[in-house]
């Protein structure tokens, strides 16, 4: 049995929200209180960013994005990845380039969790999911969806 290939530090992050602004958190299954969106990374290099937002957003959410608006925000990230996280990057790997994406959903969209990654979903006013994330990015990029949700 081959180990598990180390992640790809190319990520997306994809800000699910409806188009009052309530916006979708989820909780790791392991980090049980860290509230975030959608996150992944890459499954191969040269895989577009809008495919693995799309594939990331099906595998943890199970929310086929073409409901919705899937809009690519032009943004990205560099972060330096969180200490307990490093062992999954190659040997020397320290930092990850994030894209953000948003999606715009119907109200009511349901959400079907994958129970390997995630134990808990949740829809708040935009205000209260952006102080609700325990990361700073995701913060971040919640905070400025009214300049990108028309």
């Amino acid at each position: 049995m081959n180990p598990r290939p180390f992640k790809i530090p190319q990520s997306v992050l994809v800000v699910i929200h409806t188009p009052s602004l309530d916006v979708l958190l989820i909780n790791r299954t392991d980090s049980p209180g860290y509230w975030q969106s959608v996150t992944g990374s890459k499954d191969h290099l040269d895989e577009l960013f809008e495919d693995t937002a799309r594939r990331e957003v099906r595998e943890e959410t199970g929310i086929d994005t073409a409901i919705g608006t899937l809009t690519d925000w032009n943004i990205e990230n560099i972060y330096d990845i969180y200490p307990r996280y490093l062992h999954r990057y190659a040997p020397g790997v320290t930092r990850n380039r994030e894209h953000v994406f948003g999606l715009c959903v119907p109200a009511g969209t349901p959400v079907v969790l994958n129970p390997r990654e995630h134990t808990a979903s949740r829809w708040l006013p935009h205000r209260e999911a952006a102080d609700a994330c325990f990361s700073p990015s995701n913060a971040e990029a919640i905070l400025m969806l009214p300049q990108f949700a028309r």
